[in-house]
């Protein structure tokens, strides 16, 4: 619960000088960079999240990796993080400036599940009529599985759509269950 408080207050910092320079999407990009690049590499998360590595030694690893490739906010923030030994908060971090960017943006996400992978026109099709619904933009997080056998299941926030064949077997199982 703490890490969650404190990945929210530093991600709320970050959140708000990227919105007063008008950079929410520049910012989250680069921070989503440098968690897919260092934090997708268990021995790098590893060593973030060692307690006896020395400060010095995270910063040369961040500034060999990142210096000129980073604004200079999110690399200081980053050089920040080692100083108050947070960085194995960063992966929370990031994903809390996300959710904070795409409140502020109108963005909701939506996890959809297929069996199969969704084709552009199916997708583009999905998202239009999600966004009429919804009045939102819509960005996808697209899952498989092969259980749900066709259809798609949505989920937004807390709504869940089970448009899958699954879904709707289990619900003819359930009344006709109740007819017996």
């Amino acid at each position: 619960m703490l890490n969650l408080q404190l990945a929210l207050k530093y991600s709320t910092a970050i959140f708000e000088i990227a919105k007063d320079e008008g950079k929410l999407v520049e910012y989250g990009e680069e921070l989503a960079t440098v968690r897919n690049e260092l934090f997708s590499v268990p021995e790098a998360k590893s060593f973030f999240q060692n307690p006896n590595v020395l400060p010095a030694a995270k910063k040369e690893l961040i500034a060999k990796c990142f210096q000129g490739e980073l604004s200079p906010i999110v690399f200081n923030f980053l050089l920040l993080l080692v100083d108050k030994r947070r960085m194995g908060i960063f992966e929370a971090i990031e994903d809390e400036y996300r959710k904070l960017s795409n409140r502020e943006r109108g963005i909701l996400i939506a996890d959809v599940t297929t069996a199969r992978p969704l084709t552009k026109g199916q997708q583009t099709k999905l998202q239009k009529k999600l966004e009429s619904v919804s009045g939102k933009k819509i960005q996808f997080r697209l899952h498989r599985d092969e259980e749900i056998i066709g259809g798609v299941i949505v989920k937004i926030g807390d709504k869940r759509i089970d448009g899958s064949v699954r879904g709707r077997l289990e619900s003819l199982r359930a009344q006709l269950m109740v007819g017996e």
